[in-house]
C-alpha cells in the first residue's frame, strides 16, 4: 500500500521588529490554517508573547502551529540586556549593535534545522545568511518581503542606476526604470542609501545579494494592487515571486483582530463600542507605527490641527510620547483630551488597529506609510494622509498618492532614521487643511470610492480562486514536489 503525502513542515524566522513579526505570524497561520502544512515560528525569549498569544486559539484547534524558542545575543553584540526588539533600540549605536545581533542568530538557526529538519525555511529579507543556511540542510530558502512590489522596484532601480551619487539633498528628479513616473529628492531615500547606518548599509547589500541565490520571494500583496510592479519586478528582478497577501485577512472575528500584535492599551468592546456611536466615514484614525516617537512640539501641532479641524478621531500615542515635555503635557494629555471629550479617543499605547479599520465609522487614515498600516487601510476601504517617516515609506507613499489615488501627502521631505527626532515640523493649519481635504468634499469621496474597490479586490484576492489564493496554492503544490 502506498503512503499518503509526506507532511509539509516550514520554518518562520521573522525579523524581530514588530513591523515584520505581525505579518510573519499571520503568513505562518496561513499556511498553517488553508493548506494543513506544519509551521514552526522561530523567536527570542521576550518576543515570544507576542507570538504565543495569538497562536494559540490556533492550536486549541488542531492547527499544527508553534514557537521555538533561541537566545538573543543582545551582550555579544554590545547590547543591553532585555534589548531583542528593533523597537527597544534607544540610540544610533544600539541600532547598529542590534543588526550586528541579528547576524550572531546564524548559529542558532543551524542548530535548529539540524534538530527539527523542516522542508523549508521563510526567512525575513534581513537575514541575507539564511539562504547559505538553508542549502546546508537541501531545503529551500523563500525570503519574505515585509513590503510593496512598488517600494522594491524603486529600491532596485536606484541601486542598478545610482543617479543619488550625482544629487543635492533637495533636488528633484524622477526614478528611471520603473512603469510611471515618480518624482522623489535624495533627502527622501532610507539611510542605507546614504551611508548613515554602516550595520544596516552592509546588510542591505547583502539581502540583494541573496535575493538572487534564494528560492524565490514572498510578497506581502496582491497582483491587482500594484499590477505593474509585480510584473516588473519578477520580470527584471526576481524571477520567482509569489503574491500572497494581504495576509491581514487570515484575522476573521473580532478576538483575532484585537490580539494581532502587542497587547492593546484598550479593551476592543471600549473601541467599538465609541465607534458605534458616530456615522459611517466620520472618524480619522491617526497612528504612526510602532517605533517612531515624535517631539512634544510636533504632538502639540497635531492636537491643535485635530481640534480646529472638529472632526472625530482616534489618535495614538506611544507612552514615550506622554512623557517628552512635562510642562506641556499638561496641556496635551489633560486639557486637551477635556476639550474633545466625545469627539476625540486617545489610546496611550498599542491600539487593536486592524479592528478599528475595519469599523465602518472610519472614514480617514493618517499614517507613516508603513507597509502593514498601508494594506491594512486598503484592505478596509480606507483613504489616507500620508506622514512618511523613515525606511522605505517614502516609497509607499508615493505608491498610496500618485498611483492608486487613494491619499493625500503632506509633504515630508526628510527621511530620518527610525531613532532619530525630525527636523520637519507640520503646523496645525496644514494639519487641519489635510484633514478637512481627506474627510469632506469631491475629492475626499473620489479617494474613498476609489479605496473602496481596491477593499473589494483585496477581499476577492485570498478567496478561493483568487489570485493570492492561486500563488499560495501553487506555492504549496511546488514545495509538495520537491
Amino acid at each position: 500500500m502506498e503512503s499518503g503525502p509526506k507532511e509539509l513542515h516550514i520554518f518562520f524566522f521573522p525579523h524581530l521588529a514588530h513591523g515584520h513579526m505581525i505579518p510573519t505570524i499571520d503568513m505562518a497561520r496561513l499556511f498553517a490554517r488553508q493548506h494543513s502544512v506544519k509551521t514552526t515560528i522561530i523567536c527570542t525569549p521576550l518576543n515570544a508573547p507576542l507570538v504565543s498569544k495569538v497562536i494559540e486559539r490556533d492550536s486549541q484547534h488542531g492547527i499544527e502551529i508553534s514557537v521555538r524558542i533561541v537566545k538573543f545575543p543582545s551582550i555579544e553584540a554590545g547590547l543591553p540586556e532585555g534589548c531583542e526588539n528593533l523597537g527597544s533600540t534607544t540610540s544610533p549605536e544600539m541600532f547598529n549593535n542590534f543588526y550586528k545581533a541579528l547576524g550572531l542568530l546564524q548559529q542558532p538557526l543551524e542548530q535548529l534545522l539540524e534538530e527539527c529538519r523542516p522542508n523549508c525555511l521563510v526567512a525575513d529579507v534581513m537575514f541575507p545568511w539564511a539562504t547559505e543556511v538553508a542549502s546546508k540542510f537541501g531545503i529551500p530558502r523563500l525570503i519574505f518581503h515585509g513590503t510593496s512590489y512598488f517600494a522594491f522596484c524603486v529600491f532596485h532601480s536606484l541601486r542598478c542606476y545610482e543617479l543619488l551619487n550625482t544629487l543635492s539633498e533637495f533636488e528633484s528628479f524622477i526614478v528611471p526604470g520603473i512603469p510611471d513616473q515618480i518624482k522623489m529628492t535624495k533627502s527622501q531615500q532610507p539611510s542605507y542609501f546614504r551611508g548613515v547606518d554602516n550595520e544596516l548599509t552592509k546588510l542591505t547589500n547583502l539581502s540583494v545579494q541573496s535575493e538572487q541565490t534564494s528560492y524565490g520571494v514572498l510578497v506581502n500583496s496582491f497582483n491587482e494592487l500594484e499590477p505593474a510592479y509585480s510584473e516588473h519586478y519578477r520580470k527584471f528582478i526576481v524571477k520567482k515571486a509569489w503574491s500572497i497577501g494581504p495576509v491581514s485577512l487570515c484575522n476573521k472575528d473580532i478576538e483575532d483582530k484585537a490580539l494581532r500584535g502587542n497587547i492593546a492599551s484598550i479593551a476592543a468592546y471600549e473601541c467599538l463600542r465609541w465607534l458605534e456611536m458616530k456615522n459611517p466615514n466620520s472618524v480619522l484614525y491617526i497612528c504612526f507605527g510602532s517605533k517612531f516617537v515624535f517631539p512634544a512640539s510636533q504632538l502639540l501641532e497635531i492636537a491643535k490641527g485635530l481640534e480646529a479641524a472638529g472632526k472625530h478621531f482616534i489618535w495614538v500615542m506611544k507612552e514615550e510620547e506622554n512623557i517628552n515635555n512635562q510642562e506641556k503635557q499638561e496641556w496635551l494629555l489633560e486639557g486637551f483630551e477635556k476639550r474633545v471629550e466625545g469627539k476625540g479617543l486617545i489610546i496611550k499605547g498599542w491600539a487593536p488597529q486592524a479592528l478599528i479599520l475595519d469599523h465602518n465609522a472610519i472614514g480617514g487614515f493618517m499614517t507613516h506609510c508603513g507597509w502593514n498600516s498601508v494594506l491594512e487601510s486598503v484592505t478596509n476601504g480606507v483613504p489616507m494622509i500620508t506622514w512618511p517617516l523613515y525606511a522605505e515609506q517614502f516609497y509607499n507613499e508615493k505608491l498610496v498618492t500618485d498611483v492608486l489615488k487613494i491619499g493625500v501627502s503632506i509633504g515630508a521631505q526628510e527621511c530620518s532614521r527610525s531613532i532619530d527626532a525630525r527636523k520637519f515640523i507640520l503646523k496645525k493649519e496644514d494639519i487641519e487643511r489635510y484633514v478637512n481635504r481627506l474627510m469632506v468634499g469631491e475629492e475626499a469621496e473620489e479617494m474613498r470610492s476609489k479605496a473602496k474597490a481596491l477593499k473589494e479586490m483585496a477581499r476577492k484576492a485570498v478567496e478561493e480562486g483568487g489570485s493570492s489564493n492561486s500563488d499560495l496554492n501553487a506555492l504549496i503544490q511546488e514545495l509538495r514536489s520537491l
